[in-house]
């Protein structure tokens, strides 16, 4: 591709990313989570990407009689719980950033 196709295609990219409001954080993000993204995670919080060699806690589960799909991240719901998260405005929160914000682990089923 010569440069003036591509430095083309760059500017139509920043435009159109302008006019819906994506920045190049939200680009390196996106992709660094794409390369990230764990397809697979035990009960203990590993997690396995699918690339690459097994993890033994994998291995020892399949061998166990564990079916692999056991262990496979639902990524419609993670996505929407991410998708929901940056949609919340905290700037108007008076508990933003103290201690009252934080919700203790033994008091989370009071809610």
């Amino acid at each position: 591709m010569d440069q003036r196709k591509r430095d083309s295609i760059v500017a139509y990219l920043r435009r159109r990313m302008a006019e819906v409001g994506i920045d190049l954080d939200d680009v390196a993000a996106a992709i660094a989570q794409d390369e990230n993204a764990a397809r697979y995670r035990s009960a203990t919080g590993e997690t396995w990407s699918g690339n690459g060699e097994m993890p033994q806690w994998l291995k020892q589960a399949i061998s166990a009689g564990q079916s692999p799909e056991h262990f496979a991240v639902d990524r419609t719901a993670s996505q929407l719980d991410a998708a929901t998260r940056r949609k919340t405005d905290w700037r108007q929160d008076p508990f933003a950033g103290t201690r009252l914000a934080t919700v203790h682990p033994s008091y989370a089923h009071a809610r």
